[in-house]
């Protein structure tokens, strides 16, 4: 799997997309802090992480006792990059449409 097609995999779950907004939003957290974006248990927020941190969405960084975690802007780059192909791609095909309409209105 591509390495863009594992970030959108990790990303398709509600709660691994709410961990990173929180992440995008807050920057650098304690996993204890992202228990709070759906009211789960430790355990469940340590394997979404661990989905994000093996898909290279989000890194962690060891502080004393605490794992912090950030989102990784080599992620962030790559979704906007691939975004931005498919509306250059859809531009493209809404302007050829309205100029196919605006002839076809010209005709009558």
């Amino acid at each position: 799997m591509s390495n863009l097609s594992s970030t959108f995999a990790a990303l398709g779950d509600a709660t691994r997309f709410a961990i990173v907004e929180k992440l995008l939003q807050e920057g650098e957290l304690p996993a204890g802090e992202l228990r709070s974006v759906g009211q789960i248990s430790a355990p469940a927020i340590s394997r979404h992480l661990k989905v994000l941190r093996k898909a290279g969405v989000v890194e962690q960084r060891i502080d004393a006792q605490r794992r912090l975690y950030s989102v990784r802007p080599e992620a962030v780059q790559a979704i906007g990059s691939w975004s931005m192909s498919y509306r250059e791609f859809w531009q493209k095909s809404l302007d050829r449409l309205e100029m196919a309409l605006n002839q076809e209105m010209r005709k009558k």
